[in-house]
């Protein structure tokens, strides 16, 4: 089972999840004072990406009331007029059954300042959150963003964070896989994760997972975990999705994202071949969403059933083969396609329907925090 820095659920363009947090209270992700891992780099320095990041990094405490109680997460300095960057989880909380922003959230620096912090706005699919400090007097160390883009498995990595409210904690391991999609704080999943084997525990959520340059490639947001501690399989959140949610979030406090309105599973050779398709790639259309952009533009979902190779598939709709000329091959393809676009924008869609290749344009819409598939 898998949960989130503080906490968190997600999809993709209709996929699903299961997470385990990280933030310490009622919600959060953490990191370990101890390495996950060695980081075997020789030229890795752990000890110089700690001092060069360190006093970037702070402390989270939100306030939630009698309600939802209080809750303890990381986070990192992004510029010196006073922005803080953690994840959503750490500052909110949907005990009422809505999610809704902290009543109070104070950040402690490494120098011991602890002031009250003002929530700029928060994004629940990206799990990105915004804050804004007064700068006067606190004598701001920003980090510097990095490029998850360039990042390969195997690379070293060192996350800092406060686990189990035990600050400044530095841990050490490697990126163990890279574009895993993971849960979100709504039904959408968070595509393009980081997976680490640096260990990562509550009170850690929010907080940097640096490369030997201590430039952050991601914010530590979820454990997969079947005993509620680390297990040394955690995912942070790239720092391309960190920078999509914050332009937004500066601008009116809040995020939208493109919206399909599909359910697709990916298809492969052998099951390609199983069910006579002439293609060996692309995203089996099990669900449509009623109302939704793809049923608008007529796509149609599977009406069958098949168990081939231990594994459940809808067959009978389209297969989404491209959108605008890019190919749906993995599995999280088309849900990254769909988050490049913004609402409104219209993509034209190749779908192998009957044996036939179609162009299908498509205006996408607005995605909402909560699907059904009727």
């Amino acid at each position: 089972m898998s949960r989130p820095a503080a906490l968190a659920a997600l999809l993709a363009c209709l996929g699903l999840a299961l997470l385990s947090g990280c933030g310490s209270g009622d919600t959060g992700l953490g990191g370990d004072s101890s390495a996950g891992s060695e980081a075997s780099n020789s030229g890795f320095d752990a000890a110089n990406v700690y001092r060069e990041a360190l006093p970037g990094v702070v402390t989270i405490r939100s306030i939630f009331g009698s309600v939802g109680g209080a809750a303890e997460g990381s986070g990192f300095v992004l510029d010196t007029s006073g922005r803080i960057v953690t994840n959503a989880h750490v500052v909110t909380d949907e005990s009422s059954g809505t999610r809704k922003p902290a009543k109070e959230v104070f950040v402690e620096f490494p120098n011991r300042n602890v002031v009250a912090a003002k929530i700029v706005g928060f994004d629940p699919f990206a799990d990105v959150a915004l804050l804004e400090v007064k700068p006067d007097g606190l004598g701001l160390h920003p980090l510097e963003l990095g490029d998850d883009h360039e990042i390969s498995v195997g690379e070293p990595v060192a996350a800092i964070g406060s686990p189990f409210g035990e600050q400044s904690s530095l841990s050490v391991g490697v990126v163990s896989a890279i574009n895993r999609s993971v849960k979100s704080l709504t039904q959408f999943e968070i595509d393009g994760a980081i997976q680490t084997d640096a260990s990562i525990n509550p009170g850690n959520s929010g907080g940097p997972l640096l490369d030997a340059n201590a430039r952050v490639l991601g914010i530590n947001q979820q454990i997969e975990t079947s005993s509620g501690a680390n297990d040394g399989v955690g995912f942070a959140v790239p720092v391309s999705a960190i920078r999509r949610s914050i332009a937004q979030l500066e601008e009116d406090g809040s995020a939208e994202y493109a919206y399909l309105g599909v359910s697709t599973q990916a298809l492969y050779p052998q099951l390609a071949e199983k069910l006579g398709l002439d293609t060996t790639y692309g995203g089996l259309l099990a669900a449509v969403v009623p109302g939704g952009p793809g049923e608008k533009a007529g796509l149609e979902g599977g009406d069958q059933k098949l168990t081939f190779q231990a594994a459940e598939y809808r067959t009978g709709g389209d297969v989404i083969l491209q959108i605008d000329g890019h190919k749906v091959v993995g599995a999280n393809d088309l849900a990254r396609l769909v988050a490049d676009r913004k609402p409104g924008e219209k993509v034209t869609l190749t779908v192998l329907r009957d044996g036939k290749r179609e162009q299908i344009e498509l205006t996408l819409g607005q995605r909402p925090e909560t699907v059904s598939t009727g």
